[in-house]
C-alpha cells in the first residue's frame, strides 16, 4: 500500500506525462497524491498533424482539466521553471513552489530551425505553415520539392509521411512534381532495420520519390540545397526541413549534451535522487511518441517502487512501433531497437497492435481509445 502523504509531482501535458500518471494510477489505486503542471489547456495528438496540410480534419484534442478529473490528480495550469533537488521542491515561472517525494520531468524539447531559408517542420502549427505549399503543388506553381533531414536527426517518419503524401495528393490532381528526400540516414527509416527499410525504399520508388541517403545538406538560398560530400548544388521551387531538436536545459539538474536530461535505464535523472525522467527532453536519441511512453511505464514502475507499491522496476527496453501515413494505405513498422538501429523488424499494411493507432502506448493509447468512443457515441 503506497501512502497518502506521498506526493508525486508529474510535470508536462504530453504523451509522456499522461501515460505516467495512468500508469500510477493502474499501479498505485487513488493513492498517492499526484499533482501535474502543465502550461497548455489541450493535449493535443500531435502525430496527426502532419494531415492537416492536406485538408484533413484537425488532430483530436483533449482537456487537460477532463484528463485530470478522470484520473483524480491535481492540475496545476503553470510553465515549469527549475527544480531545487536538494529540498525536493519544483518551482514554476508563476512562482509556486511545490514539495514533492517523487518528480517526473517530461517537459519536452526546444524546436532549433537549423536551416532559417527552408521551411521547418513544427507539428503545432503545420496546417499554417504547409497549406499554402500543398496548394501550390495542386494548382502546378511548385513542381520541384526537397523534403531534407539536419545531421542530428531525431525522428525521421513525418518527412517520409509528407513526401508521400503530396506525391499522392500531385498524383490525384493530375499535376506532374519532382520530390527528393535527402537523409543524413544509411537508408530510408533505417532505425526500422533492414527490412523495413527496403520495403519503405520501394513505397518511395513506387512514387517516383528521389531519396539521397548519407546526405549532410546546407540551405545557403531558399531554393538552393547543397548536398555533402561533394557539395553537389540542387535547385528547387521550395525546400521543407525536419528541426533540430534541444534538450530543455533544467536549471538545477546536471547538464546533459545538448540539454537533453541523462537517465538511467529506470528513468531517474543520473545522480539526482527522487527526479526522473521521460520522453523527448531525455538524452535517448529516438524521439518518439510509442518510445516516450515506454519511458514513461518504466518511470512511473520506478516511482510506484519508491512509493511503497508491491512492484519490481524493471530497466528500459524500447519497442518501436509507427504508423507510416502514406496519402493512400498506411504502412505499420515494427522494430526492437538496439544501438540507435532497428533489428528484428517488419511492416506490413494491417497493424500488429491494437489499438492501431500513431502512438503505440500501453494505458494511453486505450484511454484515449475509449475517450473518442464515449464522443462519437455522444454525438449519434
Amino acid at each position: 500500500m503506497t501512502s497518502d502523504d506521498f506526493h508525486i509531482v508529474i510535470v508536462g501535458g504530453g504523451v509522456a506525462a499522461l501515460e505516467a500518471t495512468l500508469a500510477l494510477r493502474d499501479v498505485t489505486g487513488p493513492r498517492p497524491r499526484i499533482t501535474l503542471i502543465a502550461p497548455d489547456e489541450h493535449f493535443v495528438y500531435r502525430p496527426m498533424t502532419v494531415r492537416e496540410p492536406f485538408a484533413y480534419a484537425a488532430a483530436c484534442r483533449y482537456e487537460l482539466a477532463d484528463i485530470a478529473r478522470d484520473l483524480g490528480v491535481d492540475l496545476l495550469r503553470d510553465r515549469f521553471g527549475w527544480v531545487d533537488a536538494e529540498r525536493r521542491v519544483a518551482h514554476t515561472e508563476g512562482g509556486e513552489a511545490i514539495a514533492y517525494d517523487a518528480l517526473l520531468l517530461a517537459v519536452g524539447t526546444r524546436l532549433y530551425q537549423r536551416f532559417p531559408r527552408a521551411v521547418t517542420i513544427d507539428d503545432r502549427c503545420m496546417d499554417e505553415l504547409l497549406h499554402g505549399l500543398i496548394q501550390d503543388v495542386e494548382g502546378g506553381y511548385a513542381r520541384r520539392l526537397a523534403f531534407v533531414a539536419p545531421a542530428r536527426m531525431a525522428w525521421p517518419l513525418p518527412l517520409y509521411e509528407l513526401a508521400l503524401m503530396t506525391s499522392a495528393r500531385a498524383y490525384d490532381m493530375g499535376v506532374e512534381v519532382s520530390i527528393t528526400i535527402a537523409t543524413p540516414e544509411d537508408s530510408p527509416l533505417a532505425i526500422f532495420g533492414l527490412g523495413a527499410s527496403q520495403a519503405v525504399a520501394r513505397l518511395l520508388d513506387d512514387a517516383g520519390i528521389e531519396t539521397i541517403p548519407n546526405a549532410y545538406v546546407e540551405v545557403p538560398q531558399s531554393r538552393e540545397l547543397v548536398v555533402n560530400p561533394g557539395a553537389h548544388r540542387l535547385e528547387f521551387d521550395r525546400i521543407v526541413a525536419l528541426p533540430e531538436l534541444m534538450g530543455p536545459s533544467i536549471r538545477g539538474l546536471p547538464a546533459g549534451e545538448h540539454g537533453f536530461i541523462r537517465v538511467s535505464p529506470y528513468g531517474q535523472v543520473r545522480g539526482v535522487g527522487g527526479v526522473y525522467a521521460a520522453g523527448d527532453a531525455t538524452d535517448f536519441p529516438v524521439k518518439h511518441g510509442g518510445i516516450a511512453a515506454q519511458q514513461a511505464d518504466t518511470a512511473a514502475a520506478s516511482i510506484a517502487a519508491l512509493a511503497g507499491a508491491p512492484i519490481e522496476a524493471k530497466p528500459f527496453h524500447p519497442t518501436i512501433r509507427g504508423v507510416l501515413l502514406t496519402g493512400q494505405r498506411p504502412r505499420y513498422l515494427t522494430a526492437q531497437i538496439t544501438g540507435g538501429h532497428g533489428f528484428s523488424s517488419e511492416i506490413t499494411e494491417e497493424p500488429t497492435w491494437s489499438p492501431a493507432t500513431k502512438i503505440a502506448a500501453r494505458y494511453l493509447a486505450p484511454y484515449l481509445d475509449e475517450r473518442d468512443r464515449a464522443a462519437a457515441g455522444a454525438a449519434r
